[in-house]
């Protein structure tokens, strides 16, 4: 199982990031790449086009719905209509429930966006999991102001196959008993590290900082933390910190085109 930081920004797009998104690989035993895009944020459909044609991916899991995580599902869909190379049939996109109106809204009533007949929306249910070639995707609900889930990912490892090995990545969310399954015995735990210890306190029920996130992956036995959806205004280095001072495996921040292979 290969893991590709297609966007990492929080909240918006930085300089040098687009917002969430993350490419899922994996080959099976006949040589065929699965690909799986977790989140599809502003600005993100581009950068994944440095890493794969879009209309190969064969399903987009979305964890919630706020733009910064989803706002690029409208022009994939003008992508999947209007390629050169014809149509395909409607890519799997599984977002909670809700995602295809809030799509339909954002897209507005202008024909020439395509989602129509090009994205086939369904909801997360928690407790069934999603297979996808030899990948497995499990949601697990997090706390978030509107519905959220993170994800499980369990696939054959890159380096011997015959051995499973499981990806976790949070979405957004603040502490609970969701993240608690997500970061337990996975091999990497993706988190997001939005806020800061001693600012941010008062805000809960939104996001992490890199001490809650830390936390986490020491509680649950995650094997690697790598931060995630920074946002412009904090300085990564007190992130990762914060993380470092709570977690004593490997850490660092997520970065574009950052690839981990487990």
């Amino acid at each position: 199982m290969r893991v590709t930081v297609v966007g990492c920004a929080g909240s918006f797009p930085s300089a040098d990031s687009a917002a969430s998104s993350y490419l899922v690989e994996v080959d099976d035993d006949a040589g065929r790449t699965w690909r799986v895009v977790l989140d599809l944020g502003n600005g993100a459909l581009g950068a994944l086009q440095q890493y794969c044609d879009p209309a190969d991916v064969d399903l987009f899991g979305v964890s919630h719905m706020h733009s910064d995580h989803c706002a690029d599902l409208v022009v994939l869909g003008v992508y999947l209509k209007y390629r050169p190379e014809g149509s395909r049939p409607a890519v799997p996109v599984h977002a909670p429930d809700g995602a295809a109106a809030r799509l339909a809204q954002m897209a507005g009533s202008d024909p020439a966006t395509g989602l129509t007949g090009c994205l086939d929306v369904r909801p997360w249910v928690e407790g069934e999991p999603v297979d996808v070639g030899p990948l497995r995707l499990e949601p697990v609900g997090v706390e978030h102001p509107v519905p959220a889930f993170g994800l499980r990912v369990t696939g054959p490892s890159e380096a011997d196959p015959g051995r499973r090995v499981t990806f976790a990545y949070t979405g957004d969310t603040d502490e609970c008993a969701g993240l608690g399954t997500l970061a337990t015995d996975v091999d990497l735990l993706l988190a997001e590290a939005a806020y800061l210890e001693g600012r941010d306190d008062a805000l809960r029920g939104v996001h992490l900082t890199g001490r809650r996130a830390g936390h986490a992956a020491t509680a649950h036995g995650a094997r690697r933390l790598v931060l995630t959806h920074l946002v412009a205004w904090n300085d990564p280095a007190v992130t990762l910190a914060e993380a470092r001072g709570e977690y004593a495996g490997p850490v660092e921040l997520a970065r574009p085109g950052a690839v981990y292979e487990l």
